[in-house]
């Protein structure tokens, strides 16, 4: 059977310019008929990642780095070898398994590998390193460079490359395009963040003074404008748990650990856009684990009909109402009855009889791992 956990947040964010567009507006899209702000789901899975990093949710082992600067990783773990000759033989064998480098050193496009895939490779080349037999200043075509490097070596550079039980790579995948054997289809799907009501767009017009200015100089020493939104957000993100699980090789007790990881990054994720102008530190009022074991159900519906703007209730407080009714009657037709919630509610208006409710954030990634648990032994 089917395993989904889903994750619903709502989230109040006060003026600011989270998630740009090519212009330096915020993000939006239609939904519903109206304009709804919106933070893209690329930026919320960067979010998450960085929260995981900066508070050591994820042991460094088990991290992933996307990044077109691989020669410089390894030639950071080749120290101890003659830095000319080591690059060489890294871009002989990178060759070997199809990613060829451009002339700044760079691969051709941006890579997600894992740390042990890298500290894997590194320690493949030292230990043929007499066996990569280089030709210096010798160009190569794709296909010849790949061809040089010997048939073993080439096969177990490209066993190296599994993933690396990396929870990063496992959770949000990968795709190499000229290694389609070491893909990976990722575990978790994050949707679009839209408002659960209409939005409109305002704007900053600011000044600076310059401080050495003449007296004469009264004028500002420049001006522009910056553009904003202040929203209420519905958030949402499902994570198959027997597709995280096969992606970490069977680790079970890694595969947990991340859930509980994933969970508290998610959730204290927040986008670094203009955050220098605008502060918008704001957590979640709302977050809902749902184990569901037929489909995943997204409730963006919920807010088709936007929620609309009262001076005696919060826009939190009537939005998670609105997820709640919302729910209540999609799960009727579409649920399951072993379907459980845990729910973090600061707005008190989500149901007490649907899920149990949780005192903290700790508490509730705690409880979503064993949720998780009890689910995959069943």
């Amino acid at each position: 059977m089917s395993l989904f956990l889903e994750f619903h947040l709502i989230q109040n964010f006060a003026p600011s310019n989270l998630n740009r567009d090519d212009t330096g507006a915020p993000k939006d899209a239609l939904f519903g008929g109206q304009r709804r702000a919106r933070i893209s789901s690329q930026c919320l899975k960067r979010a998450v990642r960085l929260t995981a990093q900066a508070q050591e949710l994820v042991p460094a082992a088990n991290r992933a780095v996307r990044t077109k600067k691989l020669l410089q990783l390894l030639l950071e773990r080749l120290a101890g070898r003659d830095p000319e000759e080591a690059r060489q033989k890294i871009e002989m064998v990178l060759a070997g398994v199809g990613l060829k480098l451009k002339d700044d050193g760079k691969t051709e496009y941006l890579l997600f590998l894992g740390d042990n895939e890298v500290a894997g490779l590194a320690g493949l080349i030292e230990q043929h390193w007499d066996a990569l037999v280089t030709s210096a200043g010798e160009k190569k075509s794709k296909k010849e460079a790949k061809a040089a490097v010997p048939p073993e070596i080439t096969k177990q550079a490209k066993a190296l490359l599994d993933g690396g039980k990396a929870v990063d790579v496992a959770l949000f995948g990968r795709m190499l395009a000229d290694l389609p054997s070491v893909n990976q289809d990722a575990a978790c799907q994050v949707a679009h963040a839209i408002s659960t009501h209409r939005v409109e767009r305002e704007f900053d017009y600011f000044t600076a003074v310059d401080d050495k200015g003449d007296a004469d100089e009264t004028g500002a020493g420049m001006i522009g404008q910056v553009e904003f939104n202040s929203a209420t957000l519905y958030r949402y993100a499902v994570l198959d748990l027997r597709k995280l699980m096969a992606n970490l090789q069977g680790d079970r007790e890694l595969a947990l650990s991340s859930v509980a990881a994933f969970t508290q990054a998610l959730v204290r994720a927040i986008p670094s856009g203009k955050q220098n102008s605008f502060a918008a530190h704001n957590p979640p009022e709302f977050v809902g684990v749902c184990l569901r074991h037929g489909a995943p159900l997204s409730l963006a519906n919920a807010f088709e009909k936007p929620v609309a703007p009262r001076g005696d209730q919060a826009l939190t407080a009537q939005s998670v109402q609105a997820l709640a009714d919302y729910e209540a009657k999609l799960a009727a037709v579409y649920g399951q009855a072993e379907d459980r919630w845990l729910v973090l509610d600061l707005t008190t208006r989500w149901p007490a009889e649907r899920g149990q409710a949780q005192a903290n954030l700790g508490a509730l990634a705690a409880a979503s791992q064993a949720l998780a648990a009890q689910a995959l032994e069943a």
